[in-house]
C-alpha cells in the first residue's frame, strides 16, 4: 500500500507575537493607521498597501489588504497586475498611477530619496491634505510590514474587514 504525501509546506508559527508583548505600541498603531487613512479612497489605499506589501514581502499583510481588498470590489485584473502596475498601465488611473509611483519611492528609499517628478505628478493628483494623508498611509503600512515580517507573521487566517 502506497501513501501519498502532502505537498503543501507545515504552516510555521509566528516569530513573535509582538502585540500581545507591546499592546500599548499596537494600540498606537491602530490609531496612527486610522488617522493615516481619513480622506484616502478605501480602493485606492488597499492597492497602496497591497503594492507596499509586495515591495516588503509582507505575505501576513499581501493576504490581508488582498482579501479587503476583494470585498470593497477590487478586480481580480487589478490585483494580478499590480506587481507589473508601469507595464500594466492601462488597469490603473492616472491618480492610481501616481499613488503607486509615489509608494515605491517612498518604499525603496535604498534606491536613493523620493524623485521629485514622482512628488510632483503625485502632487497634481492630490491636494495637499490628500498628499500627506497618502503619505502618512504608506508610511504606516511600511511601518506594519516591519512588524509582520520582522516577527513572521502567519498568512491566510485573515477574514475580509477583519481589522477594520
Amino acid at each position: 500500500m502506497t501513501t501519498t504525501q502532502s505537498t503543501t509546506a507545515p504552516e510555521e508559527s509566528p516569530r513573535l507575537q509582538w502585540a500581545k508583548f507591546a499592546p500599548e505600541v499596537y494600540k498606537a498603531m491602530v490609531k496612527l493607521d486610522a488617522a493615516a487613512r481619513r480622506g484616502v479612497d478605501p480602493v485606492l489605499l488597499e492597492l497602496v498597501k497591497i503594492r507596499t506589501s509586495q515591495l516588503n514581502h509582507c505575505a501576513f499583510c499581501l493576504d490581508m489588504h488582498t482579501k479587503d481588498a476583494f470585498a470593497a470590489g477590487e478586480s481580480v485584473e487589478r490585483i494580478v497586475q499590480l506587481s507589473a502596475w508601469e507595464e500594466s498601465r492601462h488597469f490603473y488611473t492616472e491618480k492610481e498611477l501616481a499613488a503607486l509611483a509615489l509608494t515605491e519611492a517612498v518604499t525603496v528609499l535604498t534606491d536613493g530619496f523620493v524623485p521629485d517628478e514622482v512628488f510632483e505628478v503625485a502632487a497634481r493628483h492630490f491636494d495637499e491634505t490628500e498628499l500627506s494623508q497618502l503619505l502618512a498611509s504608506i508610511t504606516v503600512m511600511n511601518a506594519w510590514n516591519r512588524f509582520g515580517v520582522t516577527c513572521r507573521l502567519v498568512p491566510g487566517h485573515y477574514t475580509a474587514g477583519q481589522s477594520k
